[in-house]
């Protein structure tokens, strides 16, 4: 078991088979890579909105994270999951990978991983890139999800049980479920989860999604799990299957369920 983890973690770091970078496809597809507060280190993409105007409901807002080393040059699979799978109605927000220190082997670190050199975890990342585009632009709350794969699923998991988090739906494909750095999974409660993987992934078992599955069903979550066939890497029908998934979000994301506060004992 301890064999499978290993492989599972320097494969999903180096070793991401991504779609052909090409981008004459998606040429029309607007994009700008912008900064939080100067900081080039912070650094992420805004692709669209392609709509000209925002829809009455507002536009829907996903943050993806990109799987593999979570660089820049999977900017043109994320266009094409807006032109294939989104539509106009959309702003997508793909922030890039920081490299913190050499010793590095995590492409997007969070809070459960306890790294004394990260800066921002990847939770506090993305939750400013959310406030900076809401600012931005007239953005729906009930329609702000994450996409992440393979390397980015644990990150995915972790964005979603952050308490204050204005995510309320995860779609996460073919990565690892790694409870014992996640912390209480009581924050899953009534959060919406995608979770998809291929029983033929050599990578990352099958096994651990199917625990995230079981899981954060007994936490509270609304969870949905698809198969797919081929392995690990996105395969088949790819922008159809992932269009599912975000029509399944929007379906079944419901406004985060905060416990209430505790009033004080009189006399306390």
């Amino acid at each position: 078991m301890a064999g499978i983890s290993r492989v599972c973690l320097v494969t999903l770091v180096w070793g991401w088979v991504g779609v052909a970078a090409g981008q004459q496809d998606v040429a029309g597809i607007p994009s700008k890579q912008l900064s939080l507060a100067g900081d080039p280190n912070l650094s992420y993409f805004l692709i669209g909105p392609t709509a000209k105007e925002a829809p009455a409901e507002g536009y829907g807002l996903i943050v993806v994270l990109p799987g593999g080393d979570g660089r820049a040059d999977s900017l043109a699979f994320v266009k094409r999951v807006y032109k294939y799978a989104l539509g106009g109605g959309y702003v997508v927000a793909q922030p890039i990978a920081v490299r913190w220190a050499p010793q590095q082997g995590i492409v997007w670190p969070t809070q459960g991983d306890g790294l004394p050199y990260v800066k921002r975890t990847t939770e506090q990342f993305v939750a400013e890139i959310i406030k900076v585009v809401r600012g931005q632009y007239q953005v729906n709350p009930q329609r702000i999800f994450t996409m992440s794969w393979s390397s980015s699923g644990p990150a995915g998991y972790a964005i979603s049980l952050q308490n204050d988090s204005p995510v309320i739906g995860s779609y996460i494909a073919m990565s690892v479920f790694k409870p014992d750095k996640l912390g209480p999974l009581a924050p899953a409660r009534g959060h919406a989860y995608y979770i998809e993987h291929s029983p033929q992934d050599k990578i990352c078992p099958l096994r651990m999604a199917q625990e995230a599955v079981r899981l954060l069903t007994a936490a509270g979550a609304k969870v949905k799990f698809n198969e797919y066939a081929g392995g690990h890497g996105w395969r088949g029908a790819i922008y159809p299957r992932i269009a599912a998934a975000i029509r399944w979000l929007e379906q079944n994301a419901q406004p985060r369920i905060v416990a209430p506060e505790k009033s004080p004992a009189p006399g306390s």
